[in-house]
């Protein structure tokens, strides 16, 4: 099961290095939307300490919603999502496999990125630290969670929409969280207990996420 798993994750990941193009639109995306604000808004530094938290996780958000319609889509449309469907393996490991796959290729850059838009904003290093944690926690939720998603709508001709308004209700709370944790820090309130949602999110999307991805999957494929 794991040679399994390691296999999927390989392949996905070969894959996303020959459409690398596409990748690096999605980390440029995520640059921009967050960039322009401080570059385009004559406001004070205090406000933009205020708001760059924010900023940066709803910039976060909308570069993962536009690129997990591409997690089961390719295999979808040339069969072998039907063949992995019908495989002896669990379905459920497959789906693990191209979510870490997709965290990988999105999530973690924007991880990575995420210091560097934290100067954008003037944030001290102590709250960069902490948007960049808060974002290494919650970006793997949003994965785990447009799995679900992705699995429900594949099928669809024009799905991304209804996938769109499918996910935007299901990542408000982990937005919240994510953006609340860096600013109470900024406040000098202790973080700990955001922190802890933060972990008690990520720890149910990946308990409950796989499985859910796999049984709508099956359902989509029917």
């Amino acid at each position: 099961m794991n040679r399994l798993m390691w296999a999927t994750l390989r392949r996905d990941l070969l894959l996303a290095v020959r459409n690398r193009t596409e990748v690096a639109n999605r980390l440029l995306f995520f640059v921009l939307v967050a960039a322009v604000f401080p570059l385009g808004l004559d406001v004070e530094r205090s406000l933009l300490q205020a708001i760059g938290p924010s900023v940066v996780w709803v910039a976060a958000l909308l570069a993962t919603v536009l690129s997990v319609d591409t997690m089961f889509r390719s295999d979808f449309d040339d069969g072998s999502l039907e063949q992995m469907a019908l495989g002896p393996q669990p379905l459920t490991v497959l789906v693990t496999a191209k979510v870490a796959a997709h965290w990988l290729v999105t999530g973690l850059p924007l991880v990575v990125m995420s210091p560097l838009l934290g100067l954008f904003f003037n944030l001290p290093a102590h709250e960069i630290g902490i948007l960049a944690i808060t974002l290494l926690l919650g970006t793997p939720v949003l994965s785990l969670l447009g799995a679900v998603g992705v699995a429900l709508t594949v099928g669809l001709r024009r799905g991304g929409v209804v996938l769109t308004l499918l996910l935007l209700p299901l990542y408000v709370p982990v937005l919240v969280f994510g953006a609340n944790t860096v600013h109470l820090s900024g406040s000098g309130v202790d973080t700990t207990a955001p922190f802890y949602i933060l972990g008690a999110l990520l720890a149910l999307a990946v308990t409950l996420a796989p499985p859910a991805t796999a049984a709508a999957l099956r359902i989509s494929l029917n």
